[in-house]
């Protein structure tokens, strides 16, 4: 059974948002959730509270987590070897699903730098991990169900029409229940930091660093030279990790991607080779996430904008230093996603971890949007930005069919809230 729905819904993972839900359901069956989705005037699913906005607000939340086997909406995990994909119950995070993979022989093809976060709400966000030649973990979704306002249950699999829109839906369209994901043969990889790479070889060899693993991150706070590289290379690869990167150093120990900080809770390095789930992502399952106590940003841009867009954000180091805990920059490989941040053209990232200052960074970040604007970044659905709708809208070109697709799965407006209006669908 589920719980009555009364507990207040608390703040997110950051402590920077404090939901404003009257009610927090855990449903434990398809039927209770139909029931709870239909009747709510607000509604909306809360994940793992890793956004750093209102992009989940509602008068009434609902979690996931609570579904059990038994009682009509499976969360267990199901993989089919003959389609090479895994399906779930929508209240699933990459920690509890990537063992379960590993122990079958198989592996996703990318993950986000956290394991803690919530597969739906990173789908439906287009959250990424890095590689030249990697989708954002989105791309990987193969079906997907819904359970729309009216309480009915969609459908839809890869090359069913409005199936591009609906999976970055940014819980707008309804509450996703099940998730079909493509899957490969395991793979272990083995993880080189770098330090000491200077700008001048950053700038004018930037294709071939990013491209030098299967998945690489370049961290910085913007000073005299750029601080760390992390490059991830696949054992199965005829790459190898290489000896020297332009003149960088390889670490004589482990490192945090802040800083500073002790690296205990961050994947072994040092090229000693793991499985993919231990490597990929930058911190373990079982410790704090990053920094803890910290805001982020992120903003996504044309690749081949990425040496013109590092250094004019580099023009902003001395007012970016007192508030950055560490910016990341990755690249990501082009999709065809509606709302995903690298809709239709090859992508590097600019992740900030700001200090937890909510005020000050929202001021900077002004700034910073500013200074990335001339090359039409796109910014993080799940993070602090301050954007309105009428900017975002002009750089994805299929935002207006998305806002019609939202407006037929949920035609009353349950779904709907003010930051959701505010930044993407705009006021009725």
């Amino acid at each position: 059974m589920s719980t009555p729905g009364t507990r207040p819904a608390g703040t997110n993972w950051a402590g920077n948002h404090t939901y404003p839900a009257e009610r927090l359901h855990r449903p434990a069956g398809l039927e209770q959730l139909q029931e709870i989705v239909s009747a709510a005037r607000s509604v909306h699913v809360l994940g793992s509270r890793h956004s750093f906005n209102g992009i989940a607000d509602a008068a009434e939340l609902v979690s996931l987590e609570a579904l059990h086997t038994d009682q009509g909406l499976p969360a267990a995990v199901r993989v089919d070897a003959g389609t090479r994909t895994v399906s779930f119950g929508g209240g699933v995070k990459y920690g509890e699903l990537v063992e379960r993979l590993h122990d079958d022989g198989l592996a996703l093809h990318n993950l986000a730098s956290l394991p803690h976060i919530s597969v739906a709400g990173a789908v439906a966000t287009a959250t990424h991990g890095s590689g030249s030649t990697n989708g954002n973990l989105a791309t990987a979704v193969a079906a997907l169900e819904i359970v729309t306002s009216s309480g009915e249950v969609v459908s839809a699999r890869r090359g069913d029409p409005d199936f591009d829109g609906m999976v970055v839906g940014l819980g707008a369209l309804g509450a996703v229940t099940r998730i079909t994901l493509d899957v490969e043969p395991a793979f272990d990889v083995r993880q080189q930091v770098f330090e000491g790479l200077r700008w001048t070889a950053l700038l004018e060899h930037f294709d071939e660093i990013m491209s030098c693993g299967y998945s690489v991150s370049v961290f910085t706070l913007f000073g005299d030279a750029v601080d760390m590289v992390w490059v991830k290379t696949r054992t199965d690869s005829p790459a190898e990790v290489p000896g020297q990167l332009f003149g960088a150093r390889p670490a004589s120990e482990e490192l945090h991607p802040v800083i500073g900080l002790d690296p205990t809770p961050c994947t072994p390095q040092r090229g000693r080779p793991g499985p993919w789930y231990d490597r990929l992502p930058h911190f373990r399952m079982g410790f704090t996430p990053s920094a803890g106590e910290e805001l982020q940003s992120e903003y996504l841009l044309p690749r081949r904008h990425a040496p013109a867009a590092i250094e004019a954000v580099r023009a902003l180091g001395d007012r970016l230093r007192p508030l950055l805990l560490t910016c990341e920059i990755r690249t990501v490989a082009a999709d065809r996603l509606w709302l995903s941040t690298s809709y239709g053209e090859d992508s590097v990232a600019l992740h900030f971890t700001w200090a937890p200052a909510q005020d000050a960074v929202e001021e900077l970040l002004v700034a910073l949007e500013a200074a990335l604007s001339p090359f039409a970044a796109r910014p993080h659905w799940g993070k602090v930005f301050t954007a309105d709708a009428a900017a975002i809208a002009g750089r994805y070109e299929r935002q207006p069919e998305f806002v019609r697709l939202a407006e037929r799965m949920d035609p009353r407006g349950a779904f709907r809230n003010p930051w959701l209006e505010a930044r993407v669908l705009g006021r009725r």
